[in-house]
């Protein structure tokens, strides 16, 4: 008997039920059982499963910036190997998103035609960025693959110092003169605007590329074709030189709302544009170096989940060992006062409470005043007013704290020891504010990055501080 006469030959319901009373309602649809899937894989399991399918779809249904932050979590060869499988214009795209690092990082498994191929294509402040941050063996490599073109572009920006805006702006840029109709400015971007990395911005030079002014593109397309460039250009734009801060540069773009900002040499003439996605990546490179420092440890190149645990705690060794010697500090103060506290031993008690409320004031004061200094709200000038406002907002909180900190020594020791605690605390959180706002601004004056002498540092002199204002309350209040 044949699959079909089986089939036909099964009961119907009413045949093989005969007690089940007969209903006019139609019978329900029997679904068909769920097909069982296995999971899905992501890139790293595909790779390491030799499974090219689903890698590949996997690479197809991801954006470049998803897939760019992938590889950076994955170990280099897995990353080679995925890389590999990215067509030629998604894989300039996800280059592009990677972080220098990284990019050496793939560079190293490309055959040399492939590699050529690659930076050729790479925006010439992106491959300068990379080349700053590669061994001179990988930097050279790349140098001699270039055309004669794109070598002189990259060692054009590779002659500005580090940091400075020159090293991120785009060289290849569409630059207009005064005297063009607008329709011969359109005209002059189509021809030319292929081979730059922006066309929104137009800066307008003079005859000997002195920047002039700029035009948005915006104002070309809806103005008249017989209008003169002349009267759409706005004659005094925001622009910075090549050798000033990328940083700064970065944060100006932010202040006036631009979309990109000319960047003229010594002698104003016109040498680039500086981009906003840029603009958006030095400020987050900038942020992340402040966050590091003030967490008391040096700023790594790379992914996180990319990092080695022996990286990362080579990174924050040296700090952790300066800011031990630094706590002996607090060790000393302590030996010092150590009659006092055999005379009232209740005061120990207090210190764990009383160095971890100083401590937490100033770091909030330090955090807030190195912040203001890197958006440029507060500035040297500032000094006193900062030392006068925070010391002004640490009596405050030590008032608050104080109420609570009276509290709760009453409840376990005598009352003029609670009183020596509510008094210390004010004195303390005045004190930490105080420090903790003064210092950042102390270390600009200096020529001393302000996140280096942030939360960590300012913990640690407020810790000793506070145990001598701790001691000599209790010795003033309680006569000992």
């Amino acid at each position: 008997m044949s699959q079909t006469e089986v089939i036909e030959a099964r009961p119907t319901l009413p045949e093989a039920c005969p007690d089940v009373p007969m209903s006019d309602a139609p019978m329900p649809e029997v679904s068909a059982l769920p097909e069982t899937s296995t999971p899905e894989l992501s890139l790293p399991e595909a790779i390491d499963a030799h499974r090219v399918d689903v890698a590949l779809e996997w690479l197809d249904n991801h954006p470049p910036h998803v897939i760019a932050d992938q590889l950076a979590r994955m170990d280099a060869v897995q990353a080679g190997l995925a890389f590999r499988l990215l067509d030629k214009d998604l894989a300039l795209a996800v280059f592009e998103e990677l972080e220098p690092v990284d990019q050496q990082q793939i560079l190293q498994g490309l055959r040399d035609h492939t590699f050529r191929e690659l930076v050729e294509e790479m925006a010439p402040d992106d491959r300068a960025r990379m080349l700053r941050e590669a061994p001179a063996k990988v930097a050279k490599k790349v140098l001699a693959g270039l055309s004669p073109r794109e070598r002189r572009m990259t060692a054009a920006l590779l002659g500005y110092p580090e940091g400075s805006v020159g090293l991120y702006m785009t060289p290849e840029v569409v630059a207009l003169p005064r005297n063009l109709t607008v329709a011969a400015a359109l005209q002059t971007v189509r021809t030319k605007g292929a081979n730059a990395e922006t066309v929104y911005t137009l800066p307008v030079v003079d005859a000997g590329r002195r920047l002039t002014g700029i035009v948005e593109l915006r104002e070309l397309v809806l103005s008249r074709p017989d209008t003169m460039v002349a009267e759409l250009v706005v004659t005094e734009p925001a622009f910075v030189r090549a050798t000033d801060s990328a940083e700064k540069a970065a944060r100006l773009m932010r202040e006036t709302n631009d979309l990109n900002l000319p960047v003229v040499d010594s002698e104003d003439r016109l040498v680039g544009l500086l981009t906003i996605d840029d603009a958006v990546e030095v400020i987050e490179a900038a942020d992340s170096e402040d966050v590091a420092k003030q967490a008391g440890s040096a700023p790594w190149a790379g992914h996180y989940m990319a990092a080695g645990v022996i990286q990362l705690a080579r990174y924050r060794a040296l700090w952790l060992l300066l800011l031990l010697f630094a706590a002996t500090l607090t060790v000393s103060v302590t030996d010092f006062f150590e009659g006092t506290l055999q005379q009232a031993a209740n005061l120990a008690l207090f210190i764990p409470l009383l160095i971890g409320a100083g401590g937490n004031a100033g770091a909030q004061a330090a955090t807030a005043c190195v912040r203001a200094l890197a958006v440029g709200e507060v500035r040297g000038s500032d000094l006193l007013k900062v030392i006068w406002r925070e010391c002004r907002v640490g009596l405050v909180l030590g008032a608050m704290l104080a109420t609570a900190g009276v509290i709760i020594g009453a409840l376990f020791v005598d009352p003029g020891t609670a009183l020596v605690v509510g008094i210390t605390l004010v004195l303390i959180c005045g004190w930490a504010a105080t420090i903790g706002g003064t210092m950042p601004l102390l270390a600009k004056r200096f020529r001393i990055d302000p996140a280096v002498v942030s939360a960590p540092m300012v913990t640690t002199l407020v810790d000793a501080t506070g145990l001598i204002i701790y001691f000599t309350t209790a010795k003033l209040v309680l006569g000992i």
